[in-house]
């Protein structure tokens, strides 16, 4: 096989910058999809059922946002890197404590993860206005439904 069986259809300056996009891009969502999952395992308290299962929701769409990069970047002939140690030494995402966790400190946790994944996504989405305005696009909509989600997390801190 060739090393590169996959054409890209933009410049190689282009693509290189776009594909550093959407691999920072996808280590912040898969890393977010194991946070949510931590936190999903070791919620506690009073609100622990409501919480429990938005923490599924938080993971769903960061499952379904990870591979819509993914599958971008492979699209554009960028080969993706989703591996657990690739995560754990590039994601942007703040980590969450370890152990049991009442459900203001994961609700706390999960919307400072979400203010800097978004921070994070707006200047992507900068990055990508002139080299590729498709995944541009797509990070529009994933930071779309972050915030979406993000609201949700802080309207539980009022």
């Amino acid at each position: 096989m060739s090393k590169t069986p996959i054409t890209s259809p933009l410049p190689d300056a282009d693509r290189d910058t776009v594909g550093a996009v959407l691999q920072a891009t996808l280590v912040d969502l898969v890393d977010l999809s194991l946070i949510g999952k931590q936190a999903h395992w070791n919620v506690v308290g009073k609100n622990f059922r409501s919480v429990h299962l938005q923490l599924d929701e938080l993971v769903a769409t960061a499952r379904t946002a990870a591979d819509q990069v993914a599958e971008r970047a492979a699209a554009l002939g960028v080969t993706p890197n989703g591996k657990a140690k690739t995560i754990a030494s590039s994601s942007g995402v703040p980590d969450i404590a370890e152990g049991w966790l009442k459900e203001d400190q994961v609700v706390e946790a999960v919307v400072s993860s979400l203010a800097a994944l978004i921070a994070r996504l707006r200047k992507r989405i900068d990055e990508t206005d002139k080299p590729d305005l498709v995944t541009q696009d797509l990070l529009i909509g994933i930071t779309q439904d972050l915030e979406q989600a993000h609201w949700m997390w802080q309207a539980q801190q009022a």
